[in-house]
């Protein structure tokens, strides 16, 4: 059956461009796009919707999708003692590592953010989430309770277990470093091939299994060259976030005597099924070497691509040090959010400005190259090319942002309106695959307001649970003053 939607503005895609149409409608049968352009030349349907002011644009692309409850809101603005104070201490480390949250609990943390993400107009997703409240990472049952639930929602998700040999923590000396229990990691990476085949057996073409081992520092070299022979193997993705950070690239370079980047390369990853998030620290970096010695065509050439979340990375202090000087050299490029909210709309407004910020100069960096990150950069970086553009062919997955509301403001460019004075909490449609998921800002079949209750109730635990971990076991009070003070 043929069904339509309709809006003042769409954007389509042509000649391998995104074109913008106005009075535009969407067409599609059996999951996929027939027809995307202008409302007078669209072919009858069964059923139609006609969204009114509202931006009709491919489904966003998120690539470090938080699936916990996060953590940001604690950690992102603390210094010295108060950070050290988020990390494992070595003695929970040694000797009383323990899991904050039952199953139960971990699979409607999950649900939790998985809602979050459909109410914000997020239609593929690759998640991330914190392991400093497990005992080590992430289980094989953990990820299925999620396929579960990202197929009853109607995402698109490329999944698997976060797997690491080591954790960073704050030593008894003062200083912070890895520990490493290198069996776990071994176990973590067998659960992880055990995860793909589990997606491959589903057969649904919602689900991809995909390899997620966490942060480069926290890969023994042996789990590095394993990893990279099951992606050849297995032609799976792998995500690694590196290049991220000054302590993890002095960390490499003490353990394994190269760079991460040489890293990635020496041990097989880099190349095109290879996603890194943030790589931030490349030698054009103004603290590492503040001159380009090759590692940003080195990035290019292999094909891999990079996940930038510039809304998370301004909270932590950071910044790409040129967004346009990545585009420019060929850098794939696409989007994540990495932390609450999961709002790329806020995402690509926050690294459009702080792009332009860094270059000195307000044309610097070009809006319709962010948009292309969070869709087409997206689907490059899935091997996807039935991702992230509307045109006969491609999958059904589309959202509509409402633009119709005094609070809106004026309508230019929708576009431009849409990410300078809006949200993606302007999620007033989202399709995947032709189903349709979230109509009128709402999610069929949940209860928002319970699952706004449960997810105080979780945050509050892991709020808490900070007090176990810390070496001198500091109240959740002591750990995360207020901006004010509260009166008794």
């Amino acid at each position: 059956m043929k069904s339509s939607v309709s809006a003042r503005y769409l954007l389509a895609h042509r000649d391998n461009r995104h074109v913008l149409v106005d009075h535009g409608t969407v067409v599609h049968e059996d999951g996929v796009v027939v027809y995307a352009g202008p409302t007078s030349g669209a072919p009858e349907a069964e059923s139609h919707r006609d969204l009114g002011d509202a931006l009709i644009m491919p489904g966003l692309i998120d690539l470090d999708a938080l699936s916990d409850i996060d953590h940001l809101i604690l950690d992102s603005w603390a210094g010295g003692e108060l950070a050290r104070g988020h990390l494992w201490s070595e003695e929970y480390f040694r000797e009383r590592r323990a899991d904050v949250f039952t199953p139960e609990e971990r699979q409607d943390i999950r649900h939790y953010a998985l809602i979050q993400l459909a109410l914000h107009g997020i239609t593929t997703f690759m998640p991330i989430a914190s392991e400093i409240h497990s005992s080590w990472a992430e289980s094989f049952d953990e990820l299925a309770g999620m396929a579960e639930t990202s197929r009853q929602i109607g995402l698109r998700a490329f999944l698997g277990p976060a797997y690491r040999s080591g954790v960073n923590v704050a030593l008894g000396d003062g200083t912070v470093g890895v520990l490493f229990d290198e069996e776990r990691g071994r176990e973590g990476l067998k659960d992880a091939v055990r995860f793909l085949d589990y997606a491959e057996q589903l057969g649904d073409p919602l689900v991809t299994g995909v390899l997620l081992p966490c942060r480069i520092e926290t890969l023994t070299r042996e789990l590095l060259d394993e990893t990279a022979r099951v992606s050849r193997e297995r032609d799976a993705l792998v995500r690694l976030h590196s290049l991220q950070g000054l302590a993890e690239r002095a960390l490499v370079i003490e353990r394994h005597g190269m760079t991460p980047l040489e890293l990635l390369d020496d041990a097989g990853l880099l190349g095109e099924r290879l996603l890194v998030p943030h790589a931030l620290f490349l030698d054009r970096n103004s603290r590492v070497h503040g001159e380009d010695r090759g590692d940003l065509a080195r990035l290019a050439a292999s094909g891999a691509s990079i996940v930038h979340c510039p809304l998370t990375s301004m909270r932590y202090g950071e910044a790409l040090d040129s967004f346009p000087a990545y585009v420019e050299a060929g850098v794939r490029i696409a989007l994540g959010t990495d932390s609450f909210p999961p709002d790329l709309v806020r995402g690509i407004d926050a690294g459009w400005h702080l792009a332009n910020i860094v270059e000195g100069r307000r044309d610097a960096a070009r809006l319709a190259d962010y948009v292309d990150a969070a869709t087409l950069g997206g689907a490059r970086a899935l091997r996807r090319p039935d991702l992230g553009r509307l045109s006969p062919g491609a999958q059904a997955d589309f959202v509509a942002f409402g633009l119709g509301d005094l609070r809106d403001g004026v309508h230019e460019d929708p576009v431009r309106t849409l990410i300078l004075n809006g949200t993606a909490r302007q999620c007033v449609l989202s399709v995947v695959a032709g189903r349709t998921i979230v109509e009128d800002g709402a999610l069929a079949g949940h209860d928002l307001a319970w699952w706004r209750r449960r997810g105080q109730e979780l945050f509050d635990k892991m709020r808490s649970a900070y007090s176990e971990r810390d070496e001198r076991r500091r109240s959740a009070g002591e750990l995360f003053p207020p901006v004010y003070a509260r009166e008794p």
